[in-house]
């Protein structure tokens, strides 16, 4: 899995590729733990290029959502594929996250 990390103003965007599991929540974990240590800025995760999504995956994300919510901060998902919108909806997660379709309207949803 890749990580990488792009700002749109006072939002980081961080985008997400590959397979985000039980062998890349490690790496996940640490890279997001990074990226909050201090300051807290509010996240719009792009995963467009995510291919698939674990119970690990999602266990990462929402360790990370719940740092946010502490810090008042926002957290919204975008760009989702199928099988991994599949993966948010049988766990209940999309009722947890805001999803939106794409960067412009995660962008406005997180602002």
């Amino acid at each position: 899995m890749d990580f990488a990390q792009d700002m749109a103003g006072d939002v980081s965007i961080i985008r997400l590729t590959g397979r985000l599991d039980s062998s890349t929540a490690r790496a996940a974990e640490d890279n997001f733990s990074k990226l909050l240590a201090g300051e807290f800025p509010s996240l719009a995760l792009d995963l467009t290029m995510l291919d698939y999504v674990s119970s690990a995956g999602l266990r990462v994300l929402l360790v990370v959502a719940k740092k946010l919510q502490r810090a008042n901060a926002k957290l919204v998902l975008f760009g989702m594929h199928p099988s991994v919108r599949e993966v948010f909806a049988i766990s209940g997660f999309d009722k947890i996250f805001a999803i939106q379709p794409d960067q412009a309207a995660a962008l406005a949803a997180v602002r």
